[in-house]
């Protein structure tokens, strides 16, 4: 039980405020329970507003909301969602205030960085937690994480978690989305550093100076701020923010951390780091220019906890890459698959690119767009592939509510007449054709999904796993082969 009044704390707010026991804190109108506090947020789909006579009406001890409703047990606030990340951090006594907050914004690489980080600060026996796209990390702990920056209420829950566990840092993917929403409102962060911006998400957000906005919002966060001056967004980012601001940038002598002498190797790339007249050589297991760049924002950040060039680049020498990003998850003599998240036209390009130079044979990919998302990157995603695969097999990503043969004729506009592809709807379908059609030296990239064991269709989610996928294919015609 937590006290009202505590739970206000640090909250403008006037209206039916005593000093009464709050059982929980939801923003869900259907989990009010009896002795709750709820508070009413206006989302994408329906405003909260709109059942916080109901919430009272379950029991709920008192309601927040923005406006006068004319309910008895109501607190007004400017800003429910800022209300909402409060409460929850109250709630949980304000973990974030006791433990280190490193905070990585922008379109591509976010995931990578952060597992970098959290090497870094391992090698040197640092407990460290992580959120991020792929899950919550800490100690033991491997946790499924429903969004990239989870909700308010289960990101304080999880940092009450891993400060118990023992963690003093916790580095972490900070989305547009959460941050458009306020999601991490009154978090202080260690460090804040930005990747890039490219575009995505234009779905949620009305243009890319509304995506840029809401990304820029990380840095009003923190103090010490890291940025990629290599990416058009990323010197304006530095410009606006003044001085102080830690730049990086391949081949920008200007930068504060600059890199040379890159050479990329199909399943690795190693290159020079340099800073205050130092170069240091780095040694990464995934290949391409994003993967010197997301190397780079890593050690950046870390340099600016204290840590040193030695530790860093000796720890991201161990590390093995990141699961679905890059990753080789099947090789014979024949041919090699790998898979890889990028889900946007930029993302494509740099993994594309970054393998061009790499491979033996044709450079083969295979890519859909996903449903109810931002249909003006579709065909500049098909432009991105085209421009360095060999072939390429269109396919599903998660169709959601649209019909999938739709989305593939969103995408075919941005092929150019010379293209060479195929569609094939059923992604499992068109993953087989991929492996059963390789010719020699081939480099399979299946784009998309990367690391999701998952694929979300019109009425369900299904499992769907693009290793095992691939596995059992290759085991089914191993059988074949030998019955033949």
């Amino acid at each position: 039980m937590k006290q009202l009044f505590d739970l206000l704390h640090h909250i403008e707010s006037h209206g039916m405020i005593s000093d009464i026991p709050i059982r929980h804190v939801t923003n869900h109108s259907q989990k009010v329970q009896p002795g709750d506090l709820y508070i009413a947020v206006k989302g994408v789909q329906t405003d909260g507003h709109r059942y916080a006579a109901d919430a009272l009406k379950k029991g709920a001890a008192a309601v927040v909301v923005e406006r006068d409703l004319g309910l008895e047990h109501q607190i007004i606030v400017p800003d429910t969602h800022k209300a909402y990340a409060q409460i929850c951090a109250n709630y949980f006594d304000n973990p974030s205030k006791k433990l280190k907050l490193i905070g990585i914004t922008g379109t591509n690489g976010k995931t990578s960085v952060t597992t970098m980080i959290k090497s870094i600060l391992e090698s040197s026996n640092m407990k460290t937690g992580l959120i991020g796209t792929i899950q919550i990390e800490y100690g033991d702990v491997v946790k499924e994480n429903p969004n990239t920056t989870p909700d308010a209420y289960l990101f304080h829950q999880t940092l009450s978690d891993m400060l118990e566990a023992g963690c003093k840092y916790v580095v972490m993917e900070a989305s547009s989305h959460a941050l458009a929403q306020e999601r991490l409102y009154g978090c202080f962060f260690e460090v804040c550093a930005f990747t890039n911006l490219t575009q995505d998400h234009l779905d949620y957000h009305k243009d890319m100076e509304d995506y840029f906005q809401a990304k820029k919002k990380l840095f009003s966060m923190g103090e010490i701020h890291v940025v990629n001056v290599h990416d058009s967004y990323g010197k304006r980012l530095a410009e606006e923010l003044g001085d102080g601001v830690v730049t990086f940038g391949i081949d920008d002598t200007k930068a504060d951390f600059f890199a040379s002498d890159i050479v990329c190797e199909p399943n690795a790339v190693n290159f020079r780091i340099h800073h205050d007249g130092i170069a240091s050589k780095v040694h990464f297991a995934i290949p391409g220019l994003y993967s010197v760049e997301n190397a780079m924002t890593a050690i950046a950040v870390c340099s600016q906890l204290g840590f040193s060039i030695d530790t860093m680049v000796t720890a991201l020498g161990k590390m093995k890459g990141v699961k679905g990003r890059s990753e080789i998850i099947y090789h014979n003599d024949k041919f090699t698959v790998i898979r890889d998240y990028a889900h946007s036209p930029d993302g494509i390009e740099n993994i594309m690119s970054s393998l061009k130079s790499c491979v033996n044979g044709r450079l083969v990919g295979l890519f859909g767009c996903g449903g109810d998302r931002d249909r003006t990157k579709r065909p500049l995603m098909a432009k991105a592939c085209e421009k360095y695969a060999d072939f390429m097999i269109i396919t599903s990503d998660n169709p959601r509510t649209e019909d999938p043969d739709a989305i593939i004729e969103d995408i075919l506009p941005g092929l150019s007449q010379f293209a060479k592809y195929i569609t094939i709807t059923q992604r499992k379908e068109a993953i087989l054709y991929a492996l059963t059609h390789a010719q020699q030296g081939d480099t399979i990239v299946l784009l998309g999904k990367g690391h999701e064991t998952y694929q979300v269709l019109k009425d369900k989610t299904i499992h769907f796993d693009e290793q095992e996928v691939v596995l059992e294919i290759m085991n089914v015609q191993h059988k074949i082969g030998n019955e033949g």
